[in-house]
């Protein structure tokens, strides 16, 4: 039997529209997904010429993995879509803490003690509240950053009860060469234990076994805007 080829969608519209449907049928499919499911589309490295289509195709949350380049690019962005929401979704320095509250409208990678006071710090300074997400390094892998699985409960106080930070959810990137369902999983369960409603897990590759796992936030680049240079 001949094979079967795959059309890959040529523009960021339509490549747009086949990640929202693969979500819906991802939900649709699972057996208990979470009451919603937002799609973060990571624009990472991709300039306003590039975002402009898939706002324009009614994309309003996006994620970034920079403060400096999403302060270089988003303004004008959000003058012409004042209704976007944009993710905070790679490592954050803490000296740069201040600057991510005031510009963004949720930080996915709360990890460590330092990074949760200086939040602290800037949300008193500022007014604002974005939505936290604590990232827990499920792999353990020293090469990345996150809180680890078992430092996780006492961290999760630290900063919802100690420190009084607006966290919601938790956030993973599984390793490369693990099947991620398993990371998942264990971040799910976590999530559950301390009563976080928020789940950020899930990227191009694996986003719709995140789904199937309770994801309300999955993190979609490559899939939406192609490869990065």
């Amino acid at each position: 039997m001949p094979s079967t080829i795959v059309s890959i969608p040529s523009t960021p519209a339509d490549r747009l529209a086949q990640v929202l449907s693969r979500i819906e049928a991802a939900r649709k499919k699972a057996v208990a997904p979470a009451p919603f499911t937002a799609l973060v589309a990571v624009s990472k490295a991709f300039g306003a010429s590039d975002i402009r289509p898939i706002l324009d195709a009614g994309q309003r949350t996006f994620g970034e993995n920079r403060v400096q380049e999403a302060k270089a690019k988003w303004p004008a962005l959000k003058r012409d879509y004042p209704d976007t929401e944009l993710h905070f979704v790679g490592p954050l320095q803490s000296n740069k803490a201040a600057e991510a509250v005031e510009f963004f409208d949720a930080i996915h990678s709360l990890d460590r003690p330092k990074l949760a006071h200086a939040l602290r710090a800037a949300l008193d300074r500022t007014g604002r509240a974005p939505t936290l997400f604590i990232e827990v390094n499920t792999g353990e892998e020293r090469q990345k950053s996150g809180i680890g699985p078992l430092e996780a409960p006492a961290f999760i106080a630290l900063c919802r009860d100690g420190l009084k930070l607006p966290v919601s959810g938790l956030m993973c990137i599984p390793p490369e060469e693990e099947p991620p369902a398993p990371h998942f999983a264990m971040l799910a369960k976590l999530a559950r234990a301390h009563q976080l409603p928020l789940l950020s897990m899930g990227m191009s590759a694996d986003f719709e076994t995140a789904i199937a796992l309770g994801a309300t936030h999955v993190r979609v680049g490559t899939a939406i805007f192609g490869p990065r240079t």
